[in-house]
Protein backbone atom coordinates (compact mmCIF):
# COMPACT_ATOMS: atom_id res chain seq x y z
CA UNK A 1 0.00 0.00 0.00
CA UNK A 2 1.27 3.30 -1.03
CA UNK A 3 1.74 5.71 1.52
CA UNK A 4 0.31 9.44 0.93
CA UNK A 5 2.58 12.23 1.54
CA UNK A 6 1.99 14.45 4.93
CA UNK A 7 1.84 17.61 3.37
CA UNK A 8 -0.21 16.18 0.22
CA UNK A 9 -2.65 15.23 2.63
CA UNK A 10 -3.32 18.60 4.79
CA UNK A 11 -3.48 19.91 1.22
CA UNK A 12 -6.37 18.24 0.23
CA UNK A 13 -7.98 18.74 3.56
CA UNK A 14 -7.54 22.79 2.93
CA UNK A 15 -9.11 22.16 -0.20
CA UNK A 16 -12.59 20.33 1.51
CA UNK A 17 -12.75 23.07 3.93
CA UNK A 18 -14.98 25.18 1.90
CA UNK A 19 -17.08 22.79 0.50
CA UNK A 20 -17.82 21.26 3.53
CA UNK A 21 -19.73 23.39 5.70
CA UNK A 22 -19.89 20.36 9.14
CA UNK A 23 -16.89 20.86 9.52
CA UNK A 24 -15.92 25.13 10.36
CA UNK A 25 -18.09 27.64 11.57
CA UNK A 26 -17.96 31.26 11.41
CA UNK A 27 -18.32 33.82 14.77
CA UNK A 28 -17.95 37.21 15.11
CA UNK A 29 -15.16 38.94 17.31
CA UNK A 30 -16.66 40.17 20.68
CA UNK A 31 -13.56 41.81 21.14
CA UNK A 32 -13.55 45.67 19.69
CA UNK A 33 -10.88 48.91 19.99
CA UNK A 34 -11.79 51.76 21.72
CA UNK A 35 -12.83 55.15 19.34
CA UNK A 36 -12.11 57.63 22.19
CA UNK A 37 -9.29 59.76 21.53
CA UNK A 38 -5.86 59.23 23.22
CA UNK A 39 -2.82 60.75 23.95
CA UNK A 40 0.58 60.82 23.64
CA UNK A 41 3.91 60.37 26.17
CA UNK A 42 7.25 59.77 26.58
CA UNK A 43 8.77 57.64 28.86
CA UNK A 44 9.99 60.99 30.65
CA UNK A 45 6.64 62.34 30.51
CA UNK A 46 5.03 59.32 32.76
CA UNK A 47 7.86 60.17 35.30
CA UNK A 48 7.43 63.60 35.26
CA UNK A 49 3.30 62.82 36.34
CA UNK A 50 4.36 60.70 38.96
CA UNK A 51 7.04 63.09 40.38
CA UNK A 52 5.29 65.98 40.13
CA UNK A 53 2.23 64.58 42.02
CA UNK A 54 4.26 62.87 45.07
CA UNK A 55 6.07 66.23 44.57
CA UNK A 56 2.77 68.34 45.05
CA UNK A 57 1.18 65.69 47.93
CA UNK A 58 3.10 66.45 50.71
CA UNK A 59 -0.45 65.08 53.14
CA UNK A 60 -4.24 64.16 52.78
CA UNK A 61 -6.81 64.03 55.32
CA UNK A 62 -9.68 62.02 54.26
CA UNK A 63 -13.20 60.79 55.24
CA UNK A 64 -13.36 57.31 53.62
CA UNK A 65 -16.38 54.72 53.50
CA UNK A 66 -13.87 50.93 54.28
CA UNK A 67 -15.12 47.88 52.12
CA UNK A 68 -13.19 44.93 52.78
CA UNK A 69 -13.16 41.24 51.74
CA UNK A 70 -10.86 38.07 52.85
CA UNK A 71 -9.94 34.93 51.37
CA UNK A 72 -9.61 33.35 48.00
CA UNK A 73 -8.14 30.65 46.65
CA UNK A 74 -6.14 29.64 49.17
CA UNK A 75 -8.84 30.32 52.05
CA UNK A 76 -11.46 28.17 50.24
CA UNK A 77 -14.24 31.11 50.78
CA UNK A 78 -14.19 34.76 50.71
CA UNK A 79 -15.81 36.57 53.65
CA UNK A 80 -17.09 39.73 52.82
CA UNK A 81 -17.35 42.69 55.98
CA UNK A 82 -19.99 45.43 56.03
CA UNK A 83 -18.65 48.66 54.95
CA UNK A 84 -17.45 51.09 57.32
CA UNK A 85 -16.95 54.83 58.03
CA UNK A 86 -13.42 55.25 58.25
CA UNK A 87 -10.75 58.53 58.33
CA UNK A 88 -7.63 58.92 56.88
CA UNK A 89 -4.48 61.25 57.96
CA UNK A 90 -1.12 60.72 55.73
CA UNK A 91 1.86 62.62 55.44
CA UNK A 92 4.71 62.29 53.50
CA UNK A 93 7.44 59.81 53.71
CA UNK A 94 5.44 57.53 55.63
CA UNK A 95 3.05 58.44 58.14
CA UNK A 96 -0.23 56.70 58.13
CA UNK A 97 -3.15 57.37 60.80
CA UNK A 98 -6.23 55.30 59.52
CA UNK A 99 -9.33 54.92 62.00
CA UNK A 100 -12.40 52.81 61.59
CA UNK A 101 -16.18 53.47 63.44
CA UNK A 102 -18.76 50.53 64.29
CA UNK A 103 -21.33 50.60 61.66
CA UNK A 104 -24.72 52.50 63.25
CA UNK A 105 -23.52 53.36 66.65
CA UNK A 106 -20.05 54.86 65.39
CA UNK A 107 -17.94 53.88 67.72
CA UNK A 108 -14.21 53.31 67.29
CA UNK A 109 -13.91 49.66 65.92
CA UNK A 110 -9.84 49.99 65.30
CA UNK A 111 -7.44 53.20 65.23
CA UNK A 112 -4.06 52.48 63.52
CA UNK A 113 -0.99 54.54 63.13
CA UNK A 114 2.48 54.08 61.63
CA UNK A 115 5.61 55.64 60.76
CA UNK A 116 6.64 53.32 58.41
CA UNK A 117 8.78 51.47 60.40
CA UNK A 118 6.39 50.44 63.50
CA UNK A 119 2.89 50.34 63.70
CA UNK A 120 0.50 50.45 66.61
CA UNK A 121 -3.57 49.30 66.35
CA UNK A 122 -5.99 49.81 69.42
CA UNK A 123 -8.99 47.51 68.99
CA UNK A 124 -11.72 48.60 71.80
CA UNK A 125 -14.50 45.74 70.61
CA UNK A 126 -11.52 43.37 71.45
CA UNK A 127 -9.78 45.92 74.05
CA UNK A 128 -6.61 44.98 72.03
CA UNK A 129 -3.67 46.62 71.20
CA UNK A 130 -1.53 45.39 68.63
CA UNK A 131 2.35 46.13 68.01
CA UNK A 132 4.61 44.97 64.99
CA UNK A 133 7.03 46.19 62.08
CA UNK A 134 5.01 47.39 59.00
CA UNK A 135 7.29 44.83 56.93
CA UNK A 136 5.63 41.25 57.77
CA UNK A 137 8.61 38.83 57.97
CA UNK A 138 5.80 35.85 58.26
CA UNK A 139 2.14 35.29 57.21
CA UNK A 140 -0.57 33.81 58.76
CA UNK A 141 -3.12 32.04 55.69
CA UNK A 142 -5.72 31.31 58.97
CA UNK A 143 -6.41 34.93 59.63
CA UNK A 144 -5.28 36.88 56.67
CA UNK A 145 -6.33 39.94 58.10
CA UNK A 146 -4.04 40.16 61.19
CA UNK A 147 -1.46 40.63 58.12
CA UNK A 148 -2.74 44.16 57.06
CA UNK A 149 -0.42 46.88 57.37
CA UNK A 150 -0.37 50.67 57.22
CA UNK A 151 2.15 50.48 54.79
CA UNK A 152 0.23 48.36 52.39
CA UNK A 153 -2.32 51.05 52.64
CA UNK A 154 0.00 54.14 52.49
CA UNK A 155 1.87 53.43 49.29
CA UNK A 156 -1.15 52.63 47.60
CA UNK A 157 -2.62 55.97 49.19
CA UNK A 158 0.89 58.27 47.82
CA UNK A 159 2.27 56.66 44.61
CA UNK A 160 6.00 57.26 45.51
CA UNK A 161 8.48 59.04 43.35
CA UNK A 162 10.69 57.24 41.08
CA UNK A 163 14.36 58.70 41.74
CA UNK A 164 17.85 56.65 42.01
CA UNK A 165 18.80 53.97 42.28
CA UNK A 166 15.32 52.94 40.57
CA UNK A 167 15.12 53.49 36.82
CA UNK A 168 11.51 52.86 34.69
CA UNK A 169 11.16 51.66 30.77
CA UNK A 170 8.04 52.75 29.42
CA UNK A 171 6.00 49.82 27.55
CA UNK A 172 2.75 49.92 25.25
CA UNK A 173 0.10 47.80 26.40
CA UNK A 174 -3.33 47.68 26.34
CA UNK A 175 -6.47 47.13 28.91
CA UNK A 176 -9.73 45.40 29.23
CA UNK A 177 -12.58 48.21 29.40
CA UNK A 178 -16.11 47.21 28.63
CA UNK A 179 -19.01 49.42 27.30
CA UNK A 180 -22.40 50.46 28.13
CA UNK A 181 -23.76 47.18 26.94
CA UNK A 182 -20.95 45.16 28.76
CA UNK A 183 -19.31 44.64 25.70
CA UNK A 184 -14.88 44.13 26.37
CA UNK A 185 -13.19 46.89 24.33
CA UNK A 186 -9.31 47.30 24.54
CA UNK A 187 -8.08 50.30 24.79
CA UNK A 188 -4.34 50.88 24.12
CA UNK A 189 -1.80 52.22 27.47
CA UNK A 190 0.93 52.93 28.84
CA UNK A 191 3.13 51.15 31.96
CA UNK A 192 6.13 52.29 33.35
CA UNK A 193 8.07 49.02 34.11
CA UNK A 194 10.36 50.39 37.35
CA UNK A 195 13.47 48.69 38.22
CA UNK A 196 15.73 49.47 41.36
CA UNK A 197 19.51 48.90 40.07
CA UNK A 198 21.45 46.39 42.27
CA UNK A 199 25.02 46.24 41.27
CA UNK A 200 26.30 46.61 37.66
CA UNK A 201 24.59 44.51 35.86
CA UNK A 202 21.44 43.39 38.17
CA UNK A 203 18.27 44.84 38.70
CA UNK A 204 15.31 44.30 41.18
CA UNK A 205 11.60 44.65 39.97
CA UNK A 206 9.55 46.62 42.28
CA UNK A 207 6.61 48.34 40.46
CA UNK A 208 4.75 48.61 37.61
CA UNK A 209 2.61 51.91 36.79
CA UNK A 210 -0.28 51.80 34.34
CA UNK A 211 -1.48 55.17 32.90
CA UNK A 212 -4.96 55.50 31.39
CA UNK A 213 -3.92 56.94 27.75
CA UNK A 214 -7.03 59.07 27.76
CA UNK A 215 -6.02 61.38 31.00
CA UNK A 216 -2.24 60.14 31.39
CA UNK A 217 -3.37 59.44 34.74
CA UNK A 218 -2.01 56.45 37.10
CA UNK A 219 -5.01 53.78 36.90
CA UNK A 220 -3.27 50.80 38.51
CA UNK A 221 -0.05 50.20 40.31
CA UNK A 222 1.66 46.55 40.96
CA UNK A 223 3.82 46.55 43.84
CA UNK A 224 6.83 43.90 44.28
CA UNK A 225 9.33 42.51 46.48
CA UNK A 226 12.37 41.48 46.49
CA UNK A 227 12.02 37.90 45.10
CA UNK A 228 9.82 39.80 41.73
CA UNK A 229 6.30 38.09 44.09
CA UNK A 230 3.26 40.75 43.31
CA UNK A 231 2.31 41.79 47.00
CA UNK A 232 -0.20 44.70 46.17
CA UNK A 233 -2.56 45.51 43.01
CA UNK A 234 -3.66 48.97 43.58
CA UNK A 235 -6.41 50.56 41.22
CA UNK A 236 -7.48 54.15 41.09
CA UNK A 237 -10.48 55.57 40.10
CA UNK A 238 -13.01 58.61 39.52
CA UNK A 239 -10.50 61.03 39.64
CA UNK A 240 -11.72 65.04 40.91
CA UNK A 241 -8.85 67.95 41.50
CA UNK A 242 -7.79 69.03 44.95
CA UNK A 243 -5.64 71.61 45.59
CA UNK A 244 -4.67 71.95 41.87
CA UNK A 245 -3.70 68.00 42.22
CA UNK A 246 -5.97 65.19 40.22
CA UNK A 247 -6.49 62.68 42.58
CA UNK A 248 -8.09 58.85 42.65
CA UNK A 249 -11.81 59.12 44.96
CA UNK A 250 -11.75 55.71 44.50
CA UNK A 251 -8.96 53.51 45.91
CA UNK A 252 -8.70 49.57 45.80
CA UNK A 253 -6.34 47.91 47.44
CA UNK A 254 -5.41 44.15 46.65
CA UNK A 255 -3.18 42.04 48.30
CA UNK A 256 -2.95 38.19 46.70
CA UNK A 257 -0.27 36.97 49.28
CA UNK A 258 -2.51 37.23 51.84
CA UNK A 259 -6.06 37.33 49.91
CA UNK A 260 -7.16 40.59 51.28
CA UNK A 261 -9.55 43.60 49.55
CA UNK A 262 -9.68 46.79 50.90
CA UNK A 263 -12.01 49.63 48.85
CA UNK A 264 -11.47 53.57 50.02
CA UNK A 265 -14.19 55.60 48.56
CA UNK A 266 -13.54 58.70 49.60
CA UNK A 267 -16.09 61.58 50.18
CA UNK A 268 -14.37 64.20 51.72
CA UNK A 269 -10.63 65.04 51.10
CA UNK A 270 -8.58 68.14 51.91
CA UNK A 271 -4.77 68.19 50.93
CA UNK A 272 -1.69 69.69 52.16
CA UNK A 273 -2.98 71.18 55.42
CA UNK A 274 -0.46 70.99 58.06
CA UNK A 275 -0.75 67.60 60.14
CA UNK A 276 1.09 68.11 63.08
CA UNK A 277 3.16 64.81 64.70
CA UNK A 278 1.20 64.01 67.86
CA UNK A 279 -1.54 63.29 65.07
CA UNK A 280 0.26 60.07 64.30
CA UNK A 281 0.60 59.08 67.93
CA UNK A 282 -1.42 56.03 69.24
CA UNK A 283 -0.71 55.75 73.70
CA UNK A 284 -1.07 52.18 75.05
CA UNK A 285 -4.32 52.53 76.72
CA UNK A 286 -4.72 50.94 79.75
CA UNK A 287 -5.87 47.78 80.95
CA UNK A 288 -5.71 46.67 77.37
CA UNK A 289 -4.52 43.27 75.88
CA UNK A 290 -1.05 43.49 74.23
CA UNK A 291 -0.02 41.53 71.65
CA UNK A 292 3.50 41.46 69.68
CA UNK A 293 3.10 40.48 66.36
CA UNK A 294 6.76 40.05 66.17
CA UNK A 295 6.99 37.82 69.04
CA UNK A 296 5.21 34.14 69.57
CA UNK A 297 1.95 34.19 70.47
CA UNK A 298 -0.61 31.34 72.38
CA UNK A 299 -3.30 30.57 70.16
CA UNK A 300 -5.20 29.63 72.78
CA UNK A 301 -4.70 33.11 74.34
CA UNK A 302 -4.92 35.78 71.86
CA UNK A 303 -8.05 35.46 69.36
CA UNK A 304 -7.36 36.57 65.86
CA UNK A 305 -7.67 40.08 64.71
CA UNK A 306 -10.00 39.33 62.28
CA UNK A 307 -12.74 38.78 64.64
CA UNK A 308 -13.40 42.57 64.57
CA UNK A 309 -15.14 42.19 61.50
CA UNK A 310 -19.01 41.66 60.82
CA UNK A 311 -18.91 38.25 58.39
CA UNK A 312 -22.45 38.96 55.87
CA UNK A 313 -22.50 35.48 55.47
Amino acid sequence: MRRVPPFFAVGMFLLLLPTTGCLFRTRPVEETYSKVPLQEASQSDLINIINLQAQKLRSLQATVDIDTSAGGVKKGHVTDYKEIRGYVLARQPDMLHMIGLTPIVRTTAFDMVSNGQDFKLWIPPKNRFVIGKSEIKTRDPEHPMENIRPQDIYEALIIKPIEPPEIAVREKGQEILHDAKGHRVLQEDYELIVFRKKGENEGVLTRKIVFSRVDLLPHRQFIYDEEGNLITDARYANYKEFDAVAYPTRIEIYRPQEEYDIILNILKLEMNKQLKDEQFTLEQPSGAIVVHLDKPQSSSAQPPISEVGHDRR
